[in-house]
């Protein structure tokens, strides 16, 4: 692929890129924070499993006869 072609289509994708992040700041502005029920049992479940993630494992004990 030539050089010019390329930067072209990079420059083309940088525009729609720019295009949809404004699209997407305009509606975020219309969004209500994040305070629900759902994520803070989301982040409950996030807490406890970073607790059993780093709870030591309980190693039977091996009896050599």
């Amino acid at each position: 692929m030539h050089a010019d072609i390329h930067l072209t289509l990079h420059a083309l994708r940088a525009t729609e890129l720019h295009r949809e992040a404004a699209e997407f700041r305009e509606t975020a502005g219309h969004r209500r924070p994040r305070t629900d029920l759902r994520t803070r049992l989301g982040w409950s479940l996030v807490e406890l499993g970073l607790r059993l993630v780093n709870r030591p494992v309980a190693r039977p004990r091996t009896h050599l006869a």
